[in-house]
C-alpha cells in the first residue's frame, strides 16, 4: 500500500528534475493553477462518487494522485505532512 503512495512521490519528484514532454505529471508540476483546480475537481467527484455510491475507488485515487502532485508542486514534502499527523497521535 505505501509503496503505491511512495511510487507516486518518486515519480513526482523525478518530473520535477527531468521533466518528460506530454506529461501529465508535468504539466500539473508546472502549471500550479491547474493541479490547484484538478484538486478540488477531484474533491468534488470524490464526494459526489460517494454519495451516490458510485465510482468511489476510482474517485479517492484521484484525489490522492492529484494532492500528491498539488503539495510536490508547492514544494510541500509528504514527509512533512506524515510527520505533523504523526505529531498528532492520541
Amino acid at each position: 500500500m505505501l509503496n503505491t503512495l511512495e511510487h507516486i512521490v518518486s515519480l513526482a519528484r523525478e518530473r520535477k528534475k527531468n521533466p518528460e514532454n506530454d506529461s501529465y505529471t508535468n504539466k500539473l508540476l508546472s502549471d500550479k493553477s491547474l493541479s490547484k483546480e484538478k484538486v478540488l475537481e477531484e474533491i468534488n467527484e470524490l464526494i459526489d462518487a460517494v454519495e451516490k455510491n458510485l465510482n468511489k475507488i476510482h474517485e479517492a485515487a484521484d484525489v490522492f494522485y492529484h494532492l500528491i502532485i498539488y503539495l510536490e508542486a508547492n514544494e510541500i514534502k509528504i514527509e512533512d505532512v506524515m510527520e505533523e499527523l504523526d505529531k498528532r497521535k492520541k
